[in-house]
């Protein structure tokens, strides 16, 4: 298997929502995007997977070892090598892989954050430092589509955060700030219950309204010129907001089900997505 099979087939079986806007792109970027996705999922299934602390973490050592490796041209994972590649056309930056493994570490030393602003760091380096990395590999030429990137990143992960409470709670993971709990009157054991509560819920619409105002900062940097190379995170950001908006009529009932889209709502929704921001580029050629 090459590494561009191992890093596809590590895609293909995440069942994420980013592998459906990844079918879109020209062969190279989805070869590019698709690496560095695999990447963070290798990184991710260590805290999530790993039940052993002390293991976990000195897994995370390894590949703080691999993303030095890569950047002196000797990886050694299926993923760095085609890291590696990538690397060949697009100036990735090795303090942004070493982010996302704070980000891992994160896990592994918090069990919840007091204040949202706390909660906000772990979110930049979970996913708007990808942001970054994803903007490099579609292509950019205006320093405001970083901004769009990072808010965009922050707006997925919150997205996520608010779909996964259980999940995570079973875990002995709490992502909703302490402050904002305790200004709702919710008590840890609601985050473990079979049942969401109306307070708990309350909780999760002031972050799906943050969640939205991220998207909504998102779309206002990107810049009209990059919009077309950045298409893929807009189609990303297509599922995600449906997500949000299927949370919301679902009335924040987490802890009962899991919410999710189809697969074929996805690729609807990414296909539209890409439809519409072609026929828009094709406009700005003629016009």
């Amino acid at each position: 298997m090459t590494p561009e099979q191992y890093c596809q087939e590590k895609t293909a079986t995440s069942r994420s929502s980013f592998y459906h806007a990844f079918q879109f792109l020209p062969a190279r970027e989805r070869a590019g995007i698709t690496a560095l996705y695999a990447f963070c999922r290798e990184v991710d299934d260590v805290v999530d997977n790993v039940r052993e602390e002390e293991v976990a973490r000195a897994k995370l050592d390894w590949w703080r070892s691999e993303v030095d490796r890569l950047f002196a041209g000797a990886p050694q994972h299926p993923v760095t090598r085609a890291l590696a590649e990538v690397r060949e056309r697009v100036d990735l930056q090795p303090e942004y892989f070493h982010e996302i493994l704070d980000g891992m570490q994160m896990d592994l030393d918090h069990d919840g954050y007091e204040t949202f602003s706390e909660l906000q760091l772990y979110c930049w380096r979970a996913a708007g430092v990808v942001g970054l990395l994803s903007a490099a590999i579609f292509g950019y030429d205006d320093r405001g589509t970083e901004r769009y990137a990072q808010e965009l990143g922050i707006a997925f992960q919150l997205t996520n955060i608010i779909r996964d409470v259980g999940e995570d709670a079973q875990r002995g993971r709490v992502y909703l700030a302490r402050e904002d709990l305790a200004r709702h009157g919710v008590g840890a054991d609601e985050l473990t219950a079979d049942t969401t509560s109306p307070a708990l819920a309350a909780v999760l619409k002031e972050y799906a309204e943050r969640a939205r105002g991220f998207y909504r900062k998102a779309y206002a940097a990107l810049p009209d010129g990059d919009r077309y190379r950045q298409r893929s995170g807009l189609m990303m950001a297509a599922i995600y907001e449906r997500l949000l908006d299927r949370l919301e009529r679902d009335g924040f009932h987490v802890l009962e089900r899991r919410v999710s889209l189809n697969p074929l709502h996805k690729l609807w929704l990414a296909w539209r997505t890409a439809s519409t921001e072609e026929r828009r580029h094709r406009r700005a050629l003629r016009g």
